[in-house]
C-alpha cells in the first residue's frame, strides 16, 4: 500500500488531471437525472398488484380514466343555510373555471350534501305540483262525470254549456276533440235510455263506458302525469336551480329538509350521510364538517398514486385557489393532484432546507476541528466531487431521484467528510512527529489509512449492495446508487483531495507559509482523556466490559423482535412546518402543506372516498352460485372490522346484487327481470344470470359497469368494493379482505383481494424483509471479507471477527432504540441495518487497524491501544461529530420519515464510535491476549 501512496503523491498532477477529466465525464449524467414521485416504484410484483391493475382498466369506477378530490368543507354549522349556499356558489365556481372545468367528468362531476338538500327541496316542490295536478285531474274527471249523469237525466238539456261549465272551472285545458268525445257519450247514454237498457249488465257497461270516456278526454293528460313522474325520479337540477332553490327558503324550511334528508331512513338518505363525518347523529340538522367530492376526468389515462398529470394538478391546485375568501367556511382540498403536487415540491424543499443546513452544520464541525481555510476548503470541493459523482451516475443509469435518495445526499456528505477527515489528521500526524515534507507525509498517511480506506469502501460498498436482496426495485437502486457514491467517496478523498493538498501546501511552503497543523486528539486536553478512556477501561476490567455490552445488545435484539414495518402513503407527505422555518429566507423556506393534515382528517372524521379494497372475481361469473356466494361473502364482510359504516351504520359495500337492488328500485322493467330470475325470493337471480347482466347493463350501463366486467358480450369479472376503515391496521385489513375472497372462491372462478391498502401491506411487509435480508447478507460478506483478508495479510482470520462484533453490537442497539422510539421500518429505514453495518465497519476497521499497526511498534498492549485511540480516535470523534450533525440536520426536515431517519442514523452513528472506543479495545485486548499477538510479535504493516 506504501508503494501505492507514493506513487499518488509521486505524480500528484497526474492524479489531479484524470480525476478531473473522470468527473467531467460523469458529471455530464447529471442533467440526464429525472424525478419521481410515483408510488409504483415502492411496489413489487405480486398477484395483487396485477389484480389492481386489471380492475383499473376493466372497471368503469376504476382510476383508469378518474380521479376523485375530496374537499373538506368546515363551518361553526355546514348544514345550515348560508353554509350550503356557499358550498353551491363554490361548486359553481369551479365548474366555471376553466381550469378546473377542463378536468371535470361529464356528469355529476361536483357532489355533496347541499347538492342531496337543493334537489329534494326542488323534488318536493315538483311533487307537490304533481299532486295538485293530479288531484285537479281527478276532480275534473269527476266534473265530467257528473256532467254526463245530469244530461243523461235531462235529455233537453244543451250539452255545449254542460261542458263548457266543467271547462270554465278547472285548470285542465279541455279541447274541442275532449268536446266530440263528450258529446258522442251523451247521446249515446240517451240512446240507451230510450230504449230502456237498464238491466244491471247494461248499467254497469255504461258505468264502465263512462269512464272509459271520461279517462279518454283526460288521456293526454293523464300521460304527461306519468312522464313527469317518471322524470322526477330522475331529477337532476342544474346549480343554477339548486342555488335559486335554496335561496327561496327560509332558515326553518332548510332545517326541516335537512332533517329529512339526512333521516337515515332511505337511498336518498344513505348518498347525503356518505358526505358527513362519522360523528354526525343522522336526523340532526347541524354539525360543523362535510365532504365535496370532486370527480375529474384524465385524458392520459391511469396514474399510480403520486404521479398524476398537470392538468390534474393544476386543477386541484385552482380548487385551493377557488375557495372562499371570506367567512362563510373553510375549505381544504385532497386528492391525487394535490398529493403529487407536495410529493414534488417535498423533495425540492427538502433539499434546499437540508443541504444548505447540513453544509452549515458540517462546515461549523470542520470549522472547529481543522481550523484551516484551505483545508475547509478542500473538504467542501470533495463533497461536491462526490455529489456530482454520485448524481452522474444516476443520469448515466437512468435511475430517477425521488424522496428516499434525499437520504443518499446527507450520507454521502457526512462519509465524505469521514474519509476526508481520517487522510487529514494522518497527514498531520505524520508531519507532527517527524516534521516531514508534506509529499512525504501524505504517502505515510495513505499508507497507514490507505488499507482502512479500502476495507471501509469495500465493507460499505457491500453493506449497501445487501439492498439488492430487497423484493423492492427502489431499495436496489438506493443501494447501488450508495455503493457508487461511497466508491466515489473513495477516489475523491483518496486520490484527487490529497494531490491537492499536496500540490498546495508544498506551493504555500515555498512562500514561507507554516502548513503544519495539530491533529485532533494528540495534543492532551479533555478529547484525549475522553479518547483514552476506553485503553484505561480495556486494560484495567475488559471482560466487565464486554458482558456490559453483551447485556445492553441482548436487551435491544429482544426490543428488536417489536419492531413493525410500514408503508403508507401518508409517509410521503410533507408536515406543514413551523413558522420559524417558513420565516427562513428564500429559497430555504419551504412552502406551505396540507394534504398530510386533509389526510389525518379524513381518517379520522369521514368515510374515505379512496380508501377501498377489492374483491375481484374472474372465471363463470354468471353461475348463480358465483353470486350467491359473493352475496354471503358481502354478508360477513358487513361484520368485520376493517369495513367503514357510514353515519347510519350500514356498511360501505358494493357489489353486484347492491347495484342490482338500487337500480330495481328504480326501474320497474329491471325489478321485473330480477325478480323473475329470482326464483327463492332472496334477492340473488337463481337462473338467467347473463339475461340479468344484459338487462342491468340496458338500464345503468354505468353502473353495471362498475361491478361486472363485459368483454365481446362475454361477462368475465365481478368485483366487490369494500370502503376500509382507516383506523384499521392495514395486516388486519388484508387477513379479512382475504377471509371475504375465500368466502366468494369456487368452482369455475378465482377470487383475490386487492386494493392500494392491501398493496401497501405487503410492501410494508417486504420492507420488513429487506431490513432482515440486508442485515444477514451484509453481516455475513462483511464477516468474510475481513476475515479473508485479515488472514492474507496478518495471518489471522480472527482480527477480522474481533472487528465485526462491535458492528453487531451496534445493530442491536440501533434495533433496540427504533423499538424503544417507535420507528418502524419504512422506505428509509428499511435501509438501516445494511448502513448499520457499513458505518459500523467504518469506524471499527479504522480502530483495529491502527491497533494492528502500533501492535507491531509499541512497547505494550496499553501504549498501542492510547496510540490508536488519541490518533485515529481523534479522527473518528471529529467524524462522528460532523456525520451525526449532518444528519441530525434531518430533524428540520418537513417529511416524517426523513426526521426519525435522521435521528435513528446520527445514533447509528454515536453508537458506532462509542463501540469501536470503549467497547473494540477490550475485545482487541482479549483477541491480543489469546492469540499471543503482543508488542513486536507481527511484522508492522506497510506504512
Amino acid at each position: 500500500m506504501f508503494d501505492v501512496s507514493e506513487w499518488i503523491t509521486d505524480n500528484a498532477r497526474l492524479v489531479i488531471a484524470v480525476m478531473v477529466v473522470a468527473s467531467a465525464v460523469v458529471a455530464a449524467g447529471v442533467p440526464m437525472v429525472d424525478r419521481s414521485t410515483s408510488l409504483d416504484q415502492f411496489q413489487t410484483d405480486a398477484d395483487e398488484a396485477d389484480a389492481l391493475e386489471y380492475v383499473d382498466a376493466n372497471f368503469s369506477r376504476g382510476t383508469t380514466d378518474t380521479t376523485s378530490a375530496q374537499v373538506i368543507v368546515r363551518d361553526d354549522d355546514v348544514l345550515d343555510k348560508g353554509t350550503l349556499v356557499s358550498i353551491l356558489e363554490y361548486e359553481r365556481a369551479l365548474q366555471t373555471n376553466e381550469t378546473v372545468n377542463e378536468t371535470l367528468v361529464e356528469n355529476d362531476s361536483t357532489r355533496s350534501v347541499a347538492n342531496v338538500v337543493a334537489t329534494a327541496a326542488i323534488r318536493e316542490d315538483r311533487a307537490a305540483e304533481l299532486q295538485t295536478r293530479e288531484r285537479e285531474l281527478a276532480r275534473t274527471e269527476a266534473h265530467l262525470a257528473e256532467a254526463l249523469d245530469s244530461l243523461e237525466s235531462n235529455p233537453n238539456a244543451s250539452v255545449r254549456p254542460a261542458f263548457d261549465a266543467v271547462d270554465a272551472n278547472t285548470s285542465v285545458g279541455l279541447t274541442e276533440e275532449d268536446y266530440t268525445l263528450f258529446a258522442a257519450a251523451v247521446e249515446e247514454r240517451r240512446e240507451s235510455t230510450d230504449d230502456n237498457e237498464t238491466t244491471p249488465t247494461a248499467t254497469a257497461q255504461n258505468e264502465t263506458g263512462d269512464r272509459s270516456v271520461t279517462e279518454q278526454i283526460l288521456a293526454d293528460e293523464y300521460a304527461r302525469l306519468a312522464e313527469d313522474r317518471r322524470e322526477l325520479a330522475e331529477l337532476d337540477p342544474t346549480l343554477e336551480k339548486q342555488l335559486e332553490e335554496l335561496r327561496s327558503l327560509s332558515d326553518s324550511e332548510v332545517g326541516t329538509l335537512v332533517a329529512d334528508v339526512l333521516a337515515g331512513d332511505s337511498d336518498r338518505s344513505a348518498r347525503a350521510l356518505a358526505f358527513m363525518p362519522d360523528y354526525y347523529e343522522p336526523g340532526s340538522t347541524g354539525t360543523n364538517a362535510t365532504l365535496l367530492v370532486v370527480t375529474q376526468e384524465s385524458a392520459g389515462g391511469s396514474f399510480a398514486p403520486g404521479d398524476a398529470p398537470e392538468e390534474i394538478e393544476d386543477a386541484q391546485a385552482a380548487m385551493t385557489d377557488l375557495a372562499p375568501d371570506d367567512d362563510s367556511m373553510a375549505v381544504l382540498v385532497y386528492g391525487d393532484g394535490i398529493v403529487s403536487t407536495e410529493i414534488t415540491n417535498s423533495m425540492i424543499d427538502s433539499v434546499l432546507l437540508v443541504g444548505p443546513l447540513a453544509i452549515a452544520f458540517v462546515l461549523l464541525v470542520l470549522v472547529v476541528v481543522y481550523r484551516d481555510l484551505l483545508d475547509i476548503l478542500l473538504g467542501l470541493l470533495g463533497i461536491v466531487l462526490v455529489l456530482v459523482w454520485t448524481f452522474g451516475a444516476m443520469g448515466w443509469f437512468d435511475i430517477a431521484f425521488s424522496q428516499p435518495f434525499i437520504v443518499v445526499l446527507v450520507l454521502l456528505i457526512g462519509l465524505s467528510i469521514d474519509y476526508g477527515l481520517h487522510v487529514v489528521m494522518r497527514y498531520r500526524e505524520a508531519r507532527e512527529s517527524s516534521g516531514t515534507p508534506p509529499r512525504r507525509a501524505m504517502a505515510v498517511a495513505l499508507g497507514s489509512v490507505g488499507v482502512a480506506l479500502v476495507y471501509v469502501t469495500t465493507t460499505t460498498v457491500i453493506g449497501f449492495l445487501s439492498n439488492l436482496t430487497s423484493p423492492l426495485g427502489v431499495f436496489r437502486e438506493l443501494g447501488v446508487v450508495s455503493a457508487i457514491g461511497i466508491v466515489a467517496t473513495l477516489l475523491v478523498f483518496g486520490l484527487l483531495v490529497p494531490a491537492l493538498k499536496v500540490e498546495l501546501d508544498e506551493l504555500l511552503e515555498r512562500r514561507g507559509i507554516d502548513r503544519v497543523k495539530p491533529a485532533v486528539g494528540t495534543g492532551g486536553g479533555p478529547v484525549n482523556r475522553l479518547l483514552d478512556t476506553g485503553a484505561t477501561l480495556a486494560t484495567k476490567a475488559p471482560y466487565v466490559v464486554i458482558v456490559v455490552a453483551l447485556l445492553v445488545s441482548a436487551a435491544g435484539a429482544y426490543g428488536a423482535t417489536g419492531i413493525d414495518a410500514s408503508f403508507e402513503q401518508s409517509d410521503f407527505l410533507a408536515e406543514d412546518p413551523d413558522d420559524w422555518v417558513k420565516d427562513l429566507p428564500d429559497p430555504i423556506a419551504p412552502g406551505t402543506y396540507t394534504a398530510g393534515t386533509a389526510i389525518d382528517t379524513l381518517d379520522r372524521d369521514f368515510v374515505r372516498q379512496d380508501t377501498t379494497a377489492t374483491i375481484l372475481v374472474r372465471g363463470d361469473v354468471t353461475d348463480p352460485a358465483t353470486l350467491d356466494r359473493l352475496d354471503a361473502a358481502r354478508t360477513n364482510a358487513s361484520d368485520m372490522s376493517a369495513t367503514e359504516t357510514y353515519a347510519d351504520g350500514e356498511p360501505a359495500v358494493t357489489d353486484p346484487v347492491t347495484v342490482m337492488d338500487r337500480v330495481a328500485a328504480d326501474d320497474e322493467s329491471f325489478n321485473r327481470t330480477l325478480s323473475a330470475a329470482d326464483t327463492d325470493g332472496d334477492g340473488v337471480p337463481d337462473e338467467n344470470v347473463t339475461a340479468v347482466y344484459d338487462d342491468l347493463y340496458r338500464v345503468a350501463p354505468e353502473e353495471a359497469a362498475d361491478v361486472v366486467h363485459r368483454e365481446d358480450g362475454e361477462y368475465q369479472a365481478l368485483r366487490m368494493v369494500v370502503t376500509v376503515d382507516s383506523g384499521v391496521a392495514d395486516e388486519v385489513v388484508r387477513d379479512q379482505m382475504g377471509w371475504i375472497a375465500d368466502d366468494a372462491e369456487g368452482e369455475g372462478v378465482s377470487v383475490i383481494a386487492t386494493g392500494d391498502v392491501i398493496l401497501n401491506q405487503i410492501t410494508a411487509d417486504q420492507l420488513a424483509e429487506t431490513a432482515l435480508l440486508s442485515l444477514v447478507v451484509a453481516l455475513l460478506s462483511v464477516f468474510v471479507v475481513l476475515a479473508v483478508a485479515y488472514r492474507l495479510t496478518e495471518g489471522s482470520a480472527s482480527l477480522g471477527a474481533v472487528t465485526i462484533v462491535p458492528v453487531a453490537f451496534t445493530l442491536t442497539w440501533v434495533l433496540g432504540t427504533m423499538a424503544l422510539l417507535n420507528i418502524p421500518f419504512n422506505i428509509v429505514t428499511g435501509m438501516i441495518t445494511g448502513l448499520t453495518i457499513g458505518l459500523g465497519v467504518d469506524y471499527s476497521l479504522h480502530v483495529s487497524e491502527r491497533f494492528n499497526q502500533e501492535l507491531a511498534e509499541a512497547e505494550t498492549v496499553t501504549a498501542a491501544l492510547h496510540e490508536t485511540l488519541t490518533g485515529t480516535g481523534g479522527a473518528l470523534l471529529s467524524s462522528a461529530a460532523t456525520t451525526a450533525a449532518g444528519f441530525a440536520v434531518l430533524l428540520v426536515a418537513i417529511l416524517p420519515f426523513l426526521q426519525s431517519f435522521g435521528l435513528i442514523t446520527a445514533l447509528t452513528i454515536v453508537y458506532a464510535f462509542l463501540a469501536s472506543v470503549f467497547v473494540l479495545p477490550s475485545l482487541l485486548v482479549v483477541w491480543a491476549r489469546v492469540m499471543n499477538r503482543g508488542p513486536g510479535s507481527g511484522p508492522p504493516t506497510s506504512g
